[in-house]
């Protein structure tokens, strides 16, 4: 998982692109960077570990000139986390130069650097998919030039041969200097991607292209709709606006975790509103609850902040239980989902919340969270309760048991990893201390997210086995599970 923009204004765009990256710092706190072109196709680039508000300085803004720019913020699924050679963005100086960024995951690595190699002789130098993403794009815009200008189309024809040779999913927006910004989404639209526009004091258009729609409320663009599966969008120099459909059989199955965990609540992903999914989560999820337990025995409902909060809000309305708040959250520490090692995880959880004693002591408590992946930081959170004087503790999750990898973007790579893995539900409690543990059902997370949209499927790979591109083997997932185990 990461974010990602892509601008072109009239003006310079560092500053927008830099705001923009701090509505995103949600999706990555590992590392981030900016690149921006000038119209006489000089690239400046700047990147660090760390936060957008760590890792850029004044210096590297006033060095960051130009109307066209993109920027990434990084949570590492491939590659290694602490490597500042792999952040985002890559770069190649043929041809014209191309400046990448990539959220997503390509699942035939393999494959490609065998390729890039032996076929087209393109080196690689670090382990990030990403890198191999610009290298094929690089590869086959040179294959794709006739006559001396680049034109729309000829960008089209090397993004439908990415199609044909890229695995996995990938929305990326590409910098082509001298020329304009490009951005594209894999045939199945795994991961988001929106377009918006706004008209300057001159009647210009500018334009922005990103993961989630709140940039484009923030910076007061338009919303022109969202990248389409297998779509690209090529922006030139002079804001005119190009689009072609590159896929063979392209068709919409957005990841569903982006709607249970990933996205911010007020953003709005392929025409579903991010808050209105966890509110039907909540409704869907409060029925369950009063199937598997007593619920006449528990006299609070508390959310895990912050993303489970609106479901907590609907399973507490439903359930006509008390709604309380009953852990303090600590703003300045990242999400510990996202945070690389499981020791660093489960220092950070009781840095990140603190249980108020009022709120437990001598209750039987009901915590809804948004889901339980590795459990490390479930137990730790009941543990918390119990210190707090707890009488009982059933937790609650909005998404279904994580019972299988997750290849397209998120860090579960390993079953082994994943407390519900070989588990049975009452097993699961054992294992993190609950005295009850209730899951959404797969088909009501669905129906939950779908309900009033225009989607008829999901990628529900790490709660249902099914990998929606269909070249995800088993061969391919125990290689993945043997790399990060080695």
């Amino acid at each position: 998982m990461c974010g990602i923009v892509g601008m072109v204004g009239r003006e310079s765009v560092n500053q927008e692109i830099y705001d923009s990256l701090l509505l995103l710092q949600h999706r990555g706190q590992d590392s981030t960077g900016i690149a921006t072109a000038e119209r006489n196709g000089v690239v400046h680039m700047a990147k660090a570990k760390g936060q957008v508000r760590e890792a850029f300085r004044t210096r590297d803004m006033r060095a960051l000139l130009g109307n066209l720019g993109l920027g990434h913020v990084r949570y590492a699924t491939k590659g290694t986390a602490s490597n500042e050679e792999e952040a985002q963005p890559f770069y190649v100086n043929a041809p014209y130069g191309i400046v990448l960024v990539h959220n997503g995951n390509l699942t035939n690595t393999r494959e490609l650097t065998e390729e890039l190699f032996h076929k087209d002789r393109r080196h690689l130098n670090t382990s990030s998919d990403t890198e191999l993403l610009v290298n094929v794009l690089a590869n086959e815009l040179q294959s794709s030039i006739s006559g001396l200008e680049l034109d729309p189309e000829q960008v089209f024809q090397a993004v439908t041969r990415v199609h044909e040779r890229v695995e996995g999913s990938y929305a990326t927006i590409a910098l082509i200097a001298g020329y304009g910004l490009l951005a594209f989404r894999d045939p199945f639209g795994i991961r988001p991607l929106i377009l918006g526009t706004r008209k300057n004091d001159d009647g210009h258009y500018e334009w922005v292209v990103t993961s989630e729609s709140l940039v484009l409320e923030n910076g007061e663009f338009e919303v022109v709709r969202d990248v389409d599966p297998g779509e690209a969008v090529f922006i030139d120099l002079e804001g005119n606006l190009h689009t072609k459909q590159c896929a063979a059989d392209p068709k919409l199955v957005p990841c569903s975790f982006e709607y249970v965990y990933l996205a911010r609540p007020d953003s709005v992903m392929n025409g579903i509103a991010v808050y209105e999914a966890r509110l039907r989560m909540g409704d869907r999820l409060a029925d369950t609850i009063a199937r598997y337990t007593p619920t006449d025995a528990i006299d609070v409902v508390m959310p895990i902040p912050d993303s489970s909060r609106p479901a907590a809000m609907q399973v507490a309305r439903k359930l006509g239980v008390e709604y309380r708040e009953g852990f303090y959250k600590n703003r300045y520490v990242g999400r510990t989902f996202i945070m690389p090692g499981h020791a660093v995880r489960k220092k950070s959880v009781r840095q990140k919340l603190n249980a108020m004693s009022s709120e437990f002591k001598g209750k039987n408590v009901l915590l809804i969270d948004d889901s339980i992946v590795r459990g490390t930081t479930s137990k730790e959170i009941i543990q918390m309760a119990r210190d707090a004087g707890a009488k009982s503790v059933t937790f609650a999750s909005a998404a279904p048991p994580v019972r299988y990898p997750h290849v397209y973007g998120i860090n579960m790579p390993s079953r082994h990893e994943l407390v519900a893995h070989g588990r049975t539900i009452p097993e699961i409690a054992e294992e993190l201390g609950a005295d009850f543990v209730v899951y959404q059902e797969v088909e009501d997370l669905k129906a939950a997210i779908l309900e009033g949209s225009d989607v008829d499927d999901l990628d529900m790979s790490c709660f249902d086995g099914r990998y929606v591109t269909g070249t995800v083997t088993d061969e391919y997932l125990a290689w993945v599970e043997g790399s990060q185990e080695s």
